[in-house]
This record gives structure tokens, sequence and C-alpha cells, in this order.
């Protein structure tokens, strides 16, 4: 499968009975980001949160009591 990184717009090919090659068919909220681009952001999201002015914003997950 074909796939075109959403930062640098870089095609390449994925395996198509792969995971990640299901989740882009499926649903087509799931962007597709190449390995150069995802080790840069997750660098600058490290330092970032090293610097402790860093909030990450995620919904709570409420236990349910059986």
């Amino acid at each position: 499968m074909r796939v075109k990184c959403v930062l640098c717009d870089k095609i390449e090919s994925i395996e198509n009975e792969s995971l990640q090659a299901k989740r882009l068919r499926n649903r087509p909220i799931h962007t597709y980001m190449c390995k150069p681009c995802e080790t840069r952001i997750a660098e600058r999201t490290q330092k970032r949160a090293e610097t402790g002015n860093f909030k990450l914003y995620r919904s709570k997950v409420q236990e349910e009591e059986w």
C-alpha cells in the first residue's frame, strides 16, 4: 500500500496486511507520518515536556466498579 506523509508529503510503501495499513483503510481520521517526521515530533515534544511548561490534555478514564 502506498501512503503519503502528512507533514513532508513523502510517498512510501507499507505492507498491505499490516496493522497500520488496516487502520488507514478503515478509519480515514488516522494519518500516516514517516519515521523521520515521527522522531522529530517525538524529540520536540520531549523537549517541551522537560521544560515543565507543557500540558498534555487527555480525558480522564473512569474506572467502572463491578
